[in-house]
């Protein structure tokens, strides 16, 4: 889908702050006063007129329900605004991620020439992402049309999960959710899902996830196969203290995390330069990863 409306006679201002809006309705299920003031820092007054002004733009949009207090989504959504994105919104909520850990990306200069390795983009249906953020939001279990690359599981099959949060391995996105079939938590990467369907209550969505919510600290250190001034470097590439570094990872994500840094084949290489991290405590880390996995 492309952005119907023509933004040309509004200002840049209120373009941005109807956008906004607009995003909100699909992606959040719904705005107020409130966050349009805390975005972008206007009055109460200059809020509810934009609000105002997208209900005049997009009337079938959306409505208000009094009893929330708040504007939502009508079912005849139809964006005039924005261009239905997933990958765009993940990137952003990996942004915000970022963000929340003290990294600002506005504060990076756009004089400097740089570029980031081209990867093929998985393709992730906006409305299915739309749903799984409502159930995550709402507490709910959702249907989905998924295909497993399971030798078992030729066939794509609907499964009804309770999603909760969403992860990236910095190539692929996928959902952490009780998996109602396989009765336990799973990874469900997103460009699989080809349907969903059927949001409803379930109690089995209330289970803690134990993986997701425990962090290991992975001890790394340079790889003793490097020479001296080698070792040296990589400390300080990695800013070691004492010639290594603790980083906590969630349970749920130590295959990834493995992965990312060729930690699982680092024994398969003879040339150190192709590992030079190593994982300093091996054996709880891969006892952690098998339960994580289990």
């Amino acid at each position: 889908m492309t952005a119907l409306t023509n933004l040309k006679d509004l200002k840049w201002g209120v373009e941005r702050r109807l956008e906004f809006i607009e995003f909100s309705l699909y992606w959040e299920g719904g705005v107020n006063r409130a966050d349009i003031v805390e975005q972008f820092g206007v009055s109460v007054p200059q809020a509810s007129k934009d609000l105002s002004l997208y209900q005049d733009k997009a009337a079938d949009n959306i409505y208000y329900d009094r009893s929330q207090k708040r504007y939502l989504t009508s079912e005849k959504f139809d964006p005039k605004f924005i261009v239905l994105d997933a990958t765009a919104y993940l990137r952003q909520l990996n942004s915000a991620t970022c963000q929340s850990n003290g990294m600002k990306a506005d504060w990076v200069s756009q004089t400097t020439s740089a570029d980031l390795l081209p990867i093929p983009q998985r393709h992730i249906d906006p409305d299915i992402l739309r749903l799984l953020l409502e159930a995550v939001r709402t507490k709910q279990s959702i249907k989905i049309l998924y295909q497993s690359t399971s030798a078992s599981r030729p066939d794509p099959e609907w499964r009804r999960v309770s999603p909760h949060s969403f992860a990236s391995d910095g190539l692929r996105w996928h959902t952490r959710a009780f998996c109602h079939q396989s009765n336990k938590f799973k990874d469900f990467i997103l460009s699989r899902c080809m349907g969903a369907n059927e949001l409803a209550k379930s109690k089995k969505g209330q289970i803690s996830d134990f993986f997701w919510e425990r962090y290991f600290n992975v001890i790394l250190q340079p790889n003793p196969q490097l020479s001296e001034n080698q070792q040296r470097v990589i400390a300080l590439d990695y800013e070691m203290g004492h010639n290594q570094v603790e980083v906590p990872v969630r349970y749920a994500l130590l295959y990834y995390f493995s992965k990312r840094l060729r930690l699982d084949v680092a024994e398969q290489f003879d040339d150190p330069r192709e590992v030079p991290v190593i994982v300093k405590n091996r054996e709880a880390f891969e006892t952690a990863m098998s339960e994580a996995m289990s």
